[in-house]
């Protein structure tokens, strides 16, 4: 039988993301906000980009067909 357990946690890029900003806020680092966020748009943008790649190389696919 399957267990419906879910794991809860909020991850290492999570967590990641709330230590630096912390810091920022406590004045330990003074990096640009962009840097600050960076564990949450970085994978973000990764996963745009690679959704793009996807996208052409099946629209390629789909005009070679006809």
């Amino acid at each position: 039988m399957e267990s419906t357990e879910s794991k809860g946690g909020i991850g290492f890029v999570g967590a990641l993301a709330i230590l630096f900003i912390a810091l920022k806020l406590m004045g330990y680092i003074a990096w640009s906000w962009w840097w600050v966020l960076a564990p949450v748009w970085i994978p973000a943008a990764f996963a745009a980009a690679v959704a793009l790649v996807v996208g052409i190389v099946a629209l390629i696919a789909a005009m070679r067909l006809n």
